[in-house]
């Protein structure tokens, strides 16, 4: 969910707001004005959208389907018109870096501009809202019964059938993609409209313009470190392929070519982890301990897994959460109604209103993924003393990395001072390679998807692909990035890139892959910090308040700064680079190239 303006903010603007009234005479005095008067009627319009968002992922039904609809329709006219006139303000000779700045945000941090043209953004918010009411509801089915999407993520991650696999992979998307592939072609129709207006070429120049550089020079950026990172998860790629032909046969899974999309233990093939079992190395493959195991065994109950994530950031320094938090959020599914189970975070009114909306279950995965979300919450309440227009992450990707850095401290080490392991079960080095491969199997597997739904919707957005190729070219997307086919044939009438949340939701997804790589430049910054000394991936800087100062010192910059400012701030670089996360899989690489020897890599 995106950030939501701050109140605290919006009492500056109303006490600067007269004085540059006053002396509006000057172009530059009139710029100012502009900007403070679209501050304050922004925040208002966005906390009455994310009250009604709430409410709608919370409660499913065709009143709050409305509500949100409304609220979001108001949110998208007010923030279109603001960016047409912050297109004519920013002409303006001589503004001051902030007006500037602000001025560039409010035209390109718009998700989907509607046009101007009356009725148009309600339509846009209805279609919005009935495309997230097909996915929050949507179902699937297993031996014929129906099953809804959070317990098909983790049906698909446990069970080792492939005809099992294949009737919940295929039911999932024929249920939840077709019947909103119509209305996802209207709504690019609509928001290309908008992007126009606003001077864009489309939807996807202007998401790619968001990123204090050109969308040449994004798009540029993107491929570079894909480039960087792209051998490891060729390597990966090939082990894995050979493994699970091994488990399941020439039948189901062939040794050569790409790998069959329903088998990797994830809906939408883009994280690996739950088939860890199949692809362990032989020896080394236990590493003496799980963690959805650990969980159970003490007892853990979602309320306490929660505790456990914000206990990370109270060891750094960050004060803990407020009590409101526990009052508001969402931690299990209930039982009497539909609900959005895709986990979020959200801030209502950015000053303290700070919640999380998950259907958490007690495994690893669901632990790490809190560690995620509230990593977003800490750095929402680190920059809500700052002016509306900056209430965000220094880029989309900051803000999904934070707490993905957080979690890759999940090491043996941080398990066992949270009293979760006991120390005579850390894995011993000989365990290291275990360790790497299954971190590499979300970390490294999530690289291509992270990249190729952005990919996908620019080809949409430009007109490049049509609604009748659709379907066609999610699948070749798939297969050039990740090296993955259905596990049955797709007709023209599909639309699986629809059965992903952040594609109804019209959530840009690039993000998801920088915070891919830029975690691990967090990551290594922080242990350089806090004096680590061993192996990378051992490393945990759990308890080290000297890391904690020098991470809010960036996390309070929020969008004031451009992202190389507040990427120098935490790490000493200005680059985004693969490098550290080469460099802490470097010994699972080496290892895999000699496990893959005389395989074919590719497909």
């Amino acid at each position: 969910m995106k950030r939501i303006v701050s109140l605290a903010a919006l009492a500056t603007a109303l006490v600067a707001a007269p004085a540059l009234a006053q002396d509006a005479k000057t172009p530059q005095a009139e710029a100012d004005a502009f900007v403070a008067k679209a501050e304050k009627e922004l925040n208002q319009a966005v906390i009455e959208a994310g009250q009604a968002g709430w409410v709608y992922e919370t409660y499913i039904n065709q009143d709050t389907e409305a509500l949100t609809a409304r609220a979001d329709a108001a949110v998208t006219t007010l923030a279109v018109s603001n960016a047409l006139q912050a297109a004519k303000y920013a002409q303006t000779p001589n503004l001051s870096y902030d007006t500037d700045r602000k001025l560039d945000r409010m035209r390109t941090a718009i998700t989907l501009p509607a046009p101007t043209r009356e009725g148009a953004a309600q339509e846009m918010a209805t279609i919005k809202a009935r495309m997230q009411g097909i996915y929050g509801k949507g179902k699937g089915t297993l031996n014929g019964q129906p099953i809804n999407g959070s317990d098909i993520e983790e049906r698909m991650g446990t069970s080792r059938n492939p005809d099992e696999l294949k009737e919940m992979w295929t039911s999932w998307h024929d249920n939840v993609g077709k019947p909103m592939k119509a209305d996802y072609a209207q709504l690019v129709a609509l928001g290309n409209e908008g992007a126009q207006g606003l001077g864009f070429a489309d939807v996807g120049a202007q998401w790619r313009s968001n990123y204090d550089m050109s969308p040449e020079e994004f798009a540029a950026l993107t491929e570079k470190l894909w480039q960087e990172v792209k051998p490891l998860y060729d390597s990966l790629h090939t082990y894995v392929r050979g493994k699970l032909n091994a488990k399941y046969g020439d039948a189901v899974q062939a040794k050569t070519g790409p790998i069959r999309a329903d088998l990797l233990g994830n809906m939408w093939a883009q994280e690996w982890g739950n088939i860890y079992d199949i692809v362990a190395p032989a020896g080394a493959g236990d590493v003496g301990y799980d963690v959805t195991e650990l969980l159970k065994e003490k007892g853990y109950d979602p309320l306490k897994m929660v505790k456990t994530g914000e206990g990370f950031f109270s060891s750094l320094g960050f004060a803990p959460l407020p009590k409101t938090f526990w009052e508001r959020s969402q931690f299990v599914k209930p039982q009497d109604r539909e609900v959005v189970c895709h986990a979020s975070a959200w801030d209502i009114d950015n000053v303290e209103d700070l919640r999380i909306k998950m259907c958490i279950k007690v495994n690893g995965d669901d632990f790490t993924t809190i560690h995620h979300e509230l990593g977003h919450n800490y750095y929402q309440r680190a920059y809500n003393k700052q002016p509306p227009l900056y209430l965000d992450g220094a880029n989309d990707g900051f803000h999904e990395a934070i707490g993905d850095a957080i979690a890759l401290s999940i090491t043996p080490e941080y398990l066992v001072q949270i009293g979760l392991l006991d120390r005579s079960k850390v894995p011993s080095a000989d365990k290291d390679i275990g360790l790497l491969l299954r971190q590499a199997m979300d970390k490294v597997a999530f690289l291509p998807f992270g990249l190729l739904v952005d990919r996908y919707r620019w080809q949409i957005f430009s007109g490049q692909v049509k609604p009748e190729g659709y379907q066609q070219a999610w699948t070749d997307l798939r297969l050039k990035y990740q090296g993955i086919v259905p596990p049955s044939p797709r007709g023209a009438d599909a639309f699986d890139a629809g059965a992903k949340y952040h594609v109804p939701a019209v959530v840009p997804y690039t993000r998801y892959f920088l915070a891919r790589i830029l975690q691990f430049q967090f990551y290594e910054a922080a242990c350089k910090a806090a004096g680590w000394k061993g192996p990378l991936h051992r490393c945990s800087f759990y308890g080290n308040k000297d890391v904690g100062t020098k991470l809010n010192a960036m996390l309070e910059m929020g969008a004031s700064k451009p992202w190389p400012d507040a990427l120098q701030a935490f790490t000493g670089s200005r680059e985004m680079s693969g490098k550290a996360m080469m460099a802490y899989f470097a010994p699972l690489k080496k290892w895999l190239d000699k496990q893959n020897k005389g395989m074919k890599s590719g497909w």
